[in-house]
């Protein structure tokens, strides 16, 4: 089986798109996925539309000349009012699917995605839940904010509308349910708690209880994360184990591209730091 590619976390660096596909092709990858925040920070909206537009849509269709299934999801930094644009971009493409709380079957695997984080301290409130129902917002960085086509909204009361939302543990029990779940990958954007996957500067863990549950019910062949930059490095765990399933978060670091690089087969991963300087272009 010829090995497939995970990444995540690129927040629409160009040079770390281009390295992706350039060593996508060096290895011979059929398969790349996108673990989320894909689109670059937005202090306009109409920054990540433009990026959509003018560099995704070209990019997928390098891919599929190439021959590469790409399956991409959103993260809690992109903006939920482009997701019709998204959709409508990966559609040109068949190879490329949005896969955000979709499922595709891809090589005899069941793929399922989950672009929705447990409650973040940042403004962009369009991805964010609370873990569980009955949850309390922590300490916030300003005022909530949603995306609309207009701009920004603030939002008055952001424990009060958190309230009105599904809970994370909800919104993973209204995914898709697969044929197979020993032959299930789910990417989910945010990693589950108590595994090392999940951990930011100062040492706190972040992580989703509400994710790790659901692993550990439904015991999928392969989950892959992202979301925390710096959770390998703070952590020096990148993979872990929940049961019998294998949890992969790669993280990403500044100024180089971090993949990892896998096989479903043999069931055997690599975690790899690649320079920037020998981005394809």
């Amino acid at each position: 089986m010829k090995p497939f590619l995970y990444v995540t976390d690129l927040h629409g660096d160009r040079g770390k798109y281009e390295r992706m596909l350039g060593y996508a092709r060096e290895i011979g990858a059929e398969l790349v996925i996108n673990g989320g925040d894909i689109a670059p920070h937005a202090r306009h909206p109409e920054d990540q539309g433009r990026f959509y537009r003018e560099y995704l849509g070209p990019f997928f269709e390098r891919c599929q000349e190439a021959g590469i299934r790409y399956l991409t999801l959103t993260g809690n930094d992109d903006l939920g009012v482009f997701d019709e644009l998204l959709d409508r971009i990966c559609e040109r493409t068949p190879l490329v699917t949005h896969l955000s709380r979709r499922m595709v079957e891809a090589d005899g695997y069941w793929f399922i995605g989950m672009n929705l984080v447990a409650d973040v301290p940042f403004p962009l409130k369009d991805r964010a839940r609370m873990d569980t129902a009955g949850c309390v917002p922590g300490k916030q960085l300003g005022a909530g904010v949603l995306s609309t086509p207009d701009g920004f909204r603030e939002i008055p009361d952001w424990a009060e509308y958190a309230a009105t939302l599904p809970s994370i543990e909800q919104e993973l029990d209204a995914l898709p349910v697969p044929p197979d779940p020993a032959r299930t990958i789910y990417v989910t954007h945010g990693p589950p708690s108590g595994n090392g996957l999940d951990r930011v500067h100062g040492g706190f863990n972040v992580g989703s209880a509400a994710t790790l549950a659901f692993i550990m019910r439904t015991q999928p062949l392969l989950s892959l994360h992202g979301h925390i930059h710096e959770s390998p490095a703070e952590s020096s765990i990148w993979l872990a184990r929940v049961g019998r399933t294998v949890c992969i978060q790669p993280g990403q670091i500044p100024g180089e591209l971090v993949v990892v690089v896998g096989d479903l087969g043999s069931m055997s991963f690599e975690r790899k730091i690649l320079p920037m300087e020998q981005a394809v272009l």
